[in-house]
Formats: C-alpha cells, structure tokens, sequence
C-alpha cells in the first residue's frame, strides 16, 4: 500500500508475525541468499554446524545462527559472494533412539525388523519428521543458501566418509585394535568423548584389604567402584613410595577369586589417592589399561554388555554392577578385609542421550591414530592459517591436542555410515572404497561386511569440504574453500573443531577456515546454566511468538561479548521488541516529514558518494548540498552537521566492532546512536525546522532520513525483518539485504559541530533535571538568562536559542549577563555556563523549603534507626552478615541523599535571603 506521495505506507504498529513470514518468503523468491561461482567478487563462506536431524531449535543455536547470520548479511550487503551453506547431521545414536522408540510403542525392536528393514525404517522417519529444525531456521531468519542444503548421509558426502577412511588406513593412520572405549550399556554402542556427560554423584571410596601371597602382611587399596576387583590383575604404587618400595615385585593373593597378582610400580600412581596402592583393573579402567601395558598385565573383562557380571566374575555371575558392588562389599566384610566404607563424591560420565552411566571397557574397535593429524592442525594455528577469536581459546585448543588420544570412530549401530572394512573366513582385513566381491588378501569369497557404523563426528569433520563437493574437485570447492569462519560454542572446540582441523589439513589443506569464532553458552540472568530441572529453559520460538524474531536476535547479541557466556531473560527480550517499536515509530515520523509529493529518492542529502540501489539516500543524486562545514555553528545546520559526523562515527565503529567478531559491542553502539541521539536529540531537534516548512524543512526531513536509512543499514544484519520492512518503505527499493553497506563519509567528521553540540545537550538536560528535581509542571515556562563561558559559547547558545526555549519548555532564552534585581533567582551550572532561572511564579519557596526539610526530617530518622543497629553489639554479632552489610549500605544512601537535601535548602534558602 502507498500513500499519495507514492511512499510504502505503514501500519500505526509493528506486527512481527505479519511481517517476518512473507519477508522470508520474499527473499527465497528473489534467491537473495544464493551464492554464484561465477564472477570476481570477494568470495566469503561459513558452513553452518549441522544441527541433528532429531532437534529443535534451542536458545544456544539462536545464538549461534544470529551471530553467523549477522556475518553473512553484512558481507553479502558489501558486495562478497556469500555462502552460507545449510544441513544437518544424521545424529547416529540420537536417531536410532527415536525410531528404537517408535517401535517399541508396537512391541517390536530392532531386531525384529533386521538390518535392512531397521535402516529403511529410519530414512522413512527422516522424510517425515526429521530436520523441524530446518523449517525453525527461516522463522529465525537464516539467510542460508538453500539450494546447497546437504545431509550427513548424502550420497556424495558418504562417498567422502569412505574416501577419508580407506585413506586412512591405507596411510596407517586409522587400525583395528583393542582400548579402553566409552560404553552406553543402554544403548549397547561405544561413544566418543563428547557424547558423554559428566556429573557429580554421590559416591563412595571402599578401602579393600589385599593379603601378600606368603601371608606375611596385606596391602590396602581405595577404590571408588569395589565390583571391578574381580577383574584386577595387579597392584601398584608409585616407584618413589617408600611405605611399599619392599612390597615391588612380590605378589597379593585376590580376595574372594584367589589368583595371585603381582604389586608392581608406576608413576602414573597418586601417592596421595586413598593409601597410595591402587588396584589395576585393565579391562575397565583407561588409566589401568596404559600401567597394564607397561608391565605386561593381563586383562580380564568381568562384566557383559549391559553391565552384568560373567563367568570371569565367579559367583557373582549374573549380577549387575551396582548389585555386584553391594555384594562384593558384604562378601569381603565377612572375610574381614573390608578395611571401611566413606562417603566420596565424584564425577561419573552418562550417556548424553538414555543419561546411563557409561562403563569403561575394553572393546574391539577402529581407531584413528590421531597425533599426526594434531600436529599439521597445531601447525596451521601457530603459523597464523587459522586464528582464534577471541584470542584466548588457542590455549584451550592446543591443551586438547597436545594430550590427544587415539580416535574410536566405531559405534554398535544400524544407522551411520557402515564401516568399509570387510572380513573372509580366514580372518583377513579388506577395506575397500567399493564393495568386494572377494579378499583382498587371499581370494576367497563369502565376505562379511564389519556391522559397525562410523562414529556422527568423523563425518561431520569433514563438514566444511565434503559440503563442497570433495573428494571430487568441484566450482564450489575451487570458490568457497577454504571457508572464511566458523563459528561455535567453546563447549566443542575439540570435540569438533579439532576434528575438522585434522581432517581438512590433512585431506585438503590449507586449513578448513581462517577464522574459529568462539562464542559463549546462553544462561539464565543470574548467569546459571539452563536446565529443565532448574526450571530455568527458555525456549526461542515462544520468544519469537511473543515479542518477534528480531527482538530475540537483538537481545541475544547485545549479550554476547566474545567468547562469554550470554546471559539472557525474558523481560530482555522485551526490551529489545520496545527497541523495534521505536525504530519503526521512528520510521514513521521520518516518512512523514518527506515533503508531499516528493518520493524519498528524490530529496536532497549531502555529500554524493556512491551509486547504488539507494541512489539519493545512500548515494546523494541530485540534490543540494549542506553548507559546506565552517567553524562557526548558524542554527540551521548545527544540527545537521552534528548528526552527519555522529552518524559516521557510528557508522565507523560499528563495522570495526563487526568485523571484530564483537557484534555485543556494534549493537549497543547502534541501541545508543538510534534511540537517544536520532529519534530523541535529532528528531526534536528537527520538529520546529520541519514545522515551518521551506527549504531549511526539506533539509532537514532529508538528513533525518539518509541517518535512518544508514541506521537501518548498520542494524539489518542483526534485525533483518523490522529494518527490511522500514528501510523498503523510506528507500523505495526492493530490498536492502543485498546491499550496499553504508560508504565511508569522513568528510561528514565535525568535531566542532559534535562539541558544540555537547554543550547545548548539557545546557538543556541542566534545565530539565532542574525542573524535575523541583517538580516543575510542563504548564510553567520560565524565561532563562545564560551566562556563556565565551564568545565562542555565547554565539552558539544565542544562535541555539529556540532550541534551547523548545526542548526545554521555556518562555525565553537570553544569552548575556546574570541578571540584575529579577528576584529570587536558580543558578544552574552546566558546560562552563551560568544557567539563571527566576524562582517567582515558578515556585512557591516556602512550599519547597517546607518540603525539603520534611524529607531532611525523615532521613534523619531513618539514619538515627540505621545507626542504633549498627551500635548494638548483639545485632551485629548475631544478624546473618548479609543483613548487617545491607543496613550498612543503608545508612550511607541514607546519608548521600541527606546530603543533597541539605544542600537543597541552602540553595532555596539563599534565594529567598533567609
């Protein structure tokens, strides 16, 4: 709809739900966010972390999609070829589960279907109900390039899982072996590091007493976890340890199984754990495992896959772990060598998925031998190929790598990639990029296909090239790769930034992104973590429903300083829709004070700059010009002058906190810049030039509206829908998310102008606060006399005047000498001026005064109570010390606010000769 003027008119209020929805659908149609191959344009990419098929969308990933979206949009607004590549990851165990539980609603399980059946199973789910977060990204705004959307279990990157993976093993950089793994006993697969979470619980240390083999004496060991005795095959203490350097090398009899072990010594021991001697437990402990192997110790595994004790166990066959621990307690107590029992809690790892406490296990499984990929990553990093920001966070990367252990990338699965690797009837190992039809080795045929799949996160570290096409050399990969940033949570800078360093400096260096941009975790406002449990889970689409996206959006940047945790709370996500209110109340009045008849484009602004899409506003066709600057200040574009060069400065520090990955810091720049100095200080400023119309108006209305029109600007890339609408409306284009970014201006710079208007702001918020301070009604006017500081001063508030008298609801303004015999006069300082208010008319000074001493009197009272409680002992010994500290606190606001009361009095009493 437009109005007469051939202006987009606007409804009185913004409605995001009527906005966001087909302004979304308006850019798809257009194919705004589809990148081309195609021309010399600065190339700039991001490969969008692939949220799991089965999520949601969550506050965390509000996070992280706003911050990316900001940096896509403003490079795609300065003219880049931006890709922001779009998918999702299949989420092995995650996935299994929600089908697993899917047929379990019929009865059935897994098995029940088979192999073949199960997998088809789980594509038909995926087409269905898989990937809701994707349909969640457009209504947060995502400005992904839908076209090259892609999915962990496409053809063509499962074609790159096997690629990496017979390389691998072909380069002796991936093997088959037996480790300690992550078990889930739920869900019966190995994990990876990141797939377990660790929590405190309650716990226990038992001290178990292990008699020498002859007899002579015993040893005693702790142990957080007693069932495990039953698979140790040795004791050991640190070689430095002098209470058993005389026990090294003889052998303690096992309680309850009977089989002698010997007592051996490594450093890995800590002599201040427990008595100094642990038990090895190789079979169920990492730790063990690496003294076992130093000392040639046997490993016996004692529990099932579900954490039930087998044959190795004895008579406790058959009992689960935490059964078994009971047990082998009760069992040692009778014998006499259970020494005691205390309370210990500790960290225990759970199944990030079924939340069961995961069992350390020696497994059979692959395993990528990772220290070699480290290091060509740690090399990319320390030669500046990729650089972390903010800084800090290449110390928690390098700590991960230089400790880095071997990689189990095989899970017991159905869903995944199914490991390449094949077996014949005499045992041999074929891995093959295409399926065999014989052994490699010797022949024969009958293979069998390993029933593993690949751990979610070997695929999702080949990400940033699989996406593009690799190991095929593609346009895509030739123009977007390496990619320009990632960003992510700290939370996953080994779990899979690591991974995707690795493996792209090894399979397609250089580096997979010159810029890992960490931020922080979404939190309560009292900074807790988020949790159903706390009760503290906020969720985004319900934000987005109550107050719009870009009221989200916003108050999630403005909280997300680099690399910190983002506090974030629902009556701040109201204040940022209050922001959008403002801007679009803003828009309205700017598009109201184009002159009639006249189109946006065809008003006069500055400075020409360069052409573009916003050819008068941001580009300055055809039009008068300011006044070129001077050192003087004529009252008609002091103004003008002023906003100019606060506008650019604004706009200059925005882009460089931008392009600092500190979007906190250009948001609020932009909050402070929009809502107090254009739609509060310039607006009113402008009111009384565009009331008298003229030429001086049509100025006016038109440097309002190129500083709402770069404002916009700077705020699409974090606000996309309400600065979309409004700057479509004031621009008369098409878009404004296709650029240009707002041109550099550093002529627009007026330092004078920006100084002098600092004093006439400080002169008349002197006069407001004296009028609030005094309760002056809006109805009384009083004239002002002001004594300038200089001639400079003094020519700047006489040509500022109306100004001045406007905003600050005055019958007159007088530039000159204090006044003579006016009676009772207010003497305000402000910008090295003397401000001289008439008190007659203005107040009744014995109403104030009377008032004033009634507010001394009852601060004194109040510091009177304050101080008796301070001075009895018995309350300053037995109150909680947070109450003493707050009367404390107290009583010195008391005494600050008496203080200004009392000065008060003077000041009126002064004026009244009492």
């Amino acid at each position: 709809m437009t109005d007469a003027a051939g202006r987009r008119k606007l409804p009185k209020t913004y409605d995001p739900q009527v906005v966001e929805g087909p302004t979304y659908q308006r850019w798809l149609e257009m194919d705004a966010f589809r990148a081309s191959t195609d021309g010399t344009r600065p190339r700039f990419s991001i490969a969008l972390p692939p949220p799991n098929v089965t999520g949601s969308l969550h506050i965390g990933h509000a996070l992280d999609h706003t911050i990316q979206d900001y940096l896509a949009r403003m490079h795609r607004m300065r003219g880049d070829e931006v890709l922001w590549l779009p998918g999702m990851d299949h989420a092995g165990i995650a996935t299994q589960n929600v089908v697993e539980r899917e047929l379990a609603k019929e009865g059935k399980t897994r098995f029940d279907l088979g192999r073949e059946a199960f997998v088809e199973r789980v594509w038909a789910w995926k087409a269905e109900s898989g990937g809701r977060i994707l349909g969640q990204m457009q209504r947060l705004g995502d400005s992904v390039d839908w076209s090259r959307e892609r999915f962990t279990m496409d053809e063509g990157l499962s074609r790159a899982v096997r690629e990496v993976f017979v390389t691998l093993y072909e380069q002796g950089l991936l093997y088959r072996g037996q480790r300690i793994i992550n078990w889930c006993p739920r869900c019966l697969t190995a994990l990876s590091d990141i797939e377990v979470e660790h929590e405190e619980i309650p716990g226990e240390l038992a001290y178990l007493r292990y008699p020498l083999a002859d007899g002579s004496a015993s040893l005693v060991v702790a142990t957080s976890r007693a069932e495990t005795m039953l698979g140790d095959t040795g004791v050991a203490v640190h070689p430095d340890d002098p209470r058993y350097r005389g026990l090294v090398g003889r052998t303690v009899r096992l309680p309850l199984l009977g089989r002698e072990i010997p007592v051996v010594a490594d450093a890995a021991v800590d002599r201040e754990f427990g008595t100094g001697a642990v038990k090895v437990t190789p079979a169920h402990d990492p730790n063990d495992y690496e003294i076992a192997q130093r000392h040639g110790l046997e490993a016996v595994d004692v529990f099932t896959e579900e954490a039930v004790v087998n044959a190795n166990g004895g008579r406790f066959e058959g009992l689960d772990r935490y059964a078994a621990r009971q047990a082998v307690k009760d069992a040692l107590a009778a014998e006499g060598l259970l020494e005691k029992v205390t309370e210990a809690p500790h960290a225990v790892g759970h199944c990030y998925r079924c939340k069961t406490e995961v069992e350390p296990r020696l497994s059979l499984q692959w395993f990528v031998a990772t220290k070699p990929l480290a290091a060509k990553a740690m090399d990319a990093v320390n030669s500046g190929e990729t650089r972390f920001e903010p800084p800090r966070y290449v110390r928690t990367f390098f700590a991960w790598m230089e400790s880095i252990r071997d990689w189990c990338v095989s899970r017991q699965l159905w869903w995944g990639h199914r490991i390449p690797a094949w077996y014949c009837p005499d045992g041999h190992v074929t891995v093959a990029r295409e399926d065999p039809s014989a052994c490699a080795e010797c022949g024969s045929a009958g293979l069998r296909q390993d029933e593993d799949v690949l751990d979610t996160w070997f695929s999702s570290g080949l990400w940033p090239f699989s996406t593009l096409g690799w190991p095929d050399e593609t346009e895509d990969l030739r123009a977007f790769y390496p990619t320009s940033v990632l960003v992510t949570g700290y939370d996953i800078i080994f779990f899979w930034v690591a991974r995707m360093m690795m493996f792209g400096c090894h399979f397609q260096p250089p580096a997979p992104f010159r810029v890992v941009a960490i931020h922080g975790m979404v939190r309560d406002a009292q900074g807790k973590k988020m949790s159903k449990s706390f009760g503290n889970v906020i969720d985004p689409l319900e934000l987005m429903d109550r107050y719009g996206t870009d009221a989200l959006r916003f108050a999630l940047i403005r909280g997300a300083n680099p690399g910190s945790d983002v506090p974030l709370a629902p009556e701040w996500v109201e204040g940022a829709r209050n922001f959008a209110n403002k801007l679009w109340n803003l828009g309205r009045f700017v598009l109201s004070s184009i002159p009639e008849g006249t189109k946006p484009q065809d008003l006069p602004v500055s400075e020409p700059i360069d052409d573009g899409p916003a050819q008068a506003l941001l580009g300055g066709r055809g039009g008068s010009e300011l006044p070129p600057h001077r050192s003087g200040t004529p009252r008609s574009v002091l103004a003008d002058r002023w906003l100019l060069s606060r506008l650019e400065r604004t706009r200059a520090e925005v882009t460089a906190a931008y392009d600092a990955y500190d979007p906190a810091e250009a948001a609020r720049l932009l909050h402070a810049f929009a809502w107090s100095e254009l739609a509060d200080w310039a607006v009113e400023l402008a009111k009384p030039r565009l009331a008298a119309g003229g030429e001086d108006a049509r100025r006016a209305g038109a440097v309002l509206a190129y500083a709402l029109a770069v404002t916009l600007r700077l705020l699409h890339p974090v606000m996309p829908f309400v600065t979309e609408e409004l700057g479509r409306a004031l621009e008369d284009v098409d878009t404004i998310t296709l650029g240009p970014w707002p041109a550099e201006r550093p002529d627009d710079l007026d330092e004078a102008a920006e100084a002098d208007m600092a004093d006439l702001q400080e002169v008349i918020a002197a006069v407001r606060r004296f009028r609030a301070e005094h309760g002056v009604p809006p109805s009384r006017q009083p004239r002002l006399t002001i004594a300038a500081g200089g001639d400079h001063q003094s020519d700047l508030l006489r040509a500022e005047r109306d100004s001045i008298r406007w905003l600050a609801r005055l019958e007159s303004v007088e530039v000159g000498p204090p006044p003579g015999d006016a009676g009772p006069t207010a003497k305000v300082l402000a910008a090295g001026a003397e401000l001289h208010l008439p008190l007659a008319g203005l107040l009744d000074l014995d109403e104030e005064l009377a008032r004033l001493e009634r507010e001394r009197d009852g601060l004194d009272a109040e510091a009177r109570r304050a101080e008796a409680k301070l001075a009895n002992a018995d309350f300053v010994a037995k109150a909680p010390p947070a109450v003493v500290d707050k009367t404390r606190a107290r009583l010195a606001e008391v005494e600050a606010a008496r203080a200004k009361v009392v000065e008060r009095i003077q000041e009126v009493t002064a004026t009244t000769g009492g």
